[in-house]
């Protein structure tokens, strides 16, 4: 049996009404550790999601978030600690006790069944009445619309139908958690645009708990209420997509969110007077108020600076707040109203991306404008933000 039917298979109960609290957990991970032999992947996790909410769990490949995943939902045993869901430890519940349904990265879907057969699979393995299948069935295909699909057959679906008949399948399940490993990276972009629009109205429309498993930040960004970073087995940080996108606790989380990618610059710290600075080779850049007395704290003058490429304008157009930096273009690429610049800063490389007309002609080496209350300053060593 397939490990999507193994999770499917548990008992129904028809239209399960859950009372969800604002802040109360619906999934909690508590110092949980998980091993292979001797090599430890994941040393000590500690995670509450909240009732209703729509989690992301995003990371670099290797990261740990789809083995964090997997023992959420019970295909993987934990080392030690304990996984709670809806106030049950359900450390060591067999998946189908665990009032969940999972939508994999394969549409596992069976060839000879057609699509409403597919959905209804396990409702069948378990029992349940005709009628009421054939209510469930309706129901997820109208969220879906794939009404008028319920009697192909895959081989006649689009990619992002069928990955739509795969969370029908757990849709009917009318479970407390839904999880997802990684649906969307088997689609073409367009595709994957689309299905993330759709998500999100799907979890607004079922209010379910909801973990989400990417290595995609733009799909964490989009949908998730908060997101949490891994990296190494370990969590970075957890916040709105607001919260670490304009906070990001280190240098990681800085370079993972955003895209393009952060600019990172060696740096040492100077004084001119009253004003502090940033400075490294080909730029020298004031320190904003808001990081003033914590760069003042440091006890290393060596920063590396982060500068997102967004935050670099072609004129000054602001009321002070500019650096002005000589970049050596070598690259402008043209995405429509505006234009990616991937250049040199002094000895340094970076990226920007600058908004001009759509009818500018090629953006060339000179003088940009960078946002100085959009600086970031990172520890050198440590790689924690300042």
């Amino acid at each position: 049996m397939l490990a999507l039917d193994i999770l499917n298979a548990a008992p129904y109960i028809l239209t399960k009404s859950y009372d969800w609290g604002e802040g109360v957990p619906g999934v909690e991970l508590i110092d949980v550790a998980k091993s292979y032999g001797a090599t430890e992947v994941i040393p000590n996790l500690n995670l509450s999601i909240d009732e209703g909410e729509f989690a992301v769990i995003v990371g670099p490949s290797g990261c740990g978030k789809s083995t964090t995943l997997r023992m959420i939902c019970g295909l993987e045993p934990v080392t030690s600690g304990k996984i709670i869901i809806k106030d049950k430890d359900v450390t060591k519940a067999a998946p189908k006790a665990r009032d969940i349904a999972m939508v994999f990265q394969s549409y596992a879907l069976y060839p000879h069944m057609d699509v409403a057969g597919n959905m209804s699979f396990a409702l069948r393995l378990a029992g349940v009445p005709k009628a009421e299948i054939k209510e469930r069935v309706d129901h997820a295909a109208n969220l879906l619309e794939l009404t008028d699909y319920l009697h192909r057959k895959p081989r006649d679906l689009s990619g992002g139908q069928r990955q739509r008949v795969a969370m029908g399948r757990s849709i009917v399940r009318d479970a407390y958690c839904f999880l997802f490993d990684e649906p969307l990276s088997n689609l073409d972009a367009k595709l994957r645009s689309s299905m993330r629009t759709e998500l999100a109205l799907l979890h607004k429309q079922l209010a379910r708990t909801m973990v989400y498993v990417t290595h995609d930040q733009i799909e964490a960004m989009t949908m998730a209420d908060r997101i949490v970073i891994m990296d190494n087995g370990e969590i970075q940080q957890v916040g709105t997509p607001r919260d670490v996108y304009t906070s990001p606790n280190n240098r990681f989380v800085a370079g993972f969110i955003g895209s393009p990618s952060m600019n990172f610059l060696d740096s040492v710290i100077t004084r001119e007077q009253e004003q502090l600075y940033v400075q490294g080779l080909g730029f020298k850049i004031p320190i904003p108020d808001r990081l003033r007395q914590r760069a003042e704290a440091c006890t290393s003058a060596e920063l590396t600076v982060g500068m997102r490429p967004e935050h670099f304008s072609a004129s000054d157009d602001s009321s002070g707040n500019l650096a002005a930096l000589n970049l050596d273009v070598d690259v402008a690429e043209y995405i429509g109203s505006s234009q990616f610049l991937a250049a040199r800063l002094g000895e340094q490389a970076v990226t920007a991306t600058v908004d001009v007309g759509p009818d500018a002609e090629p953006m060339r080496s000179g003088q940009y404008y960078f946002d100085t209350n959009r600086l970031y300053l990172f520890d050198r060593k440590t790689g924690m933000a300042i």
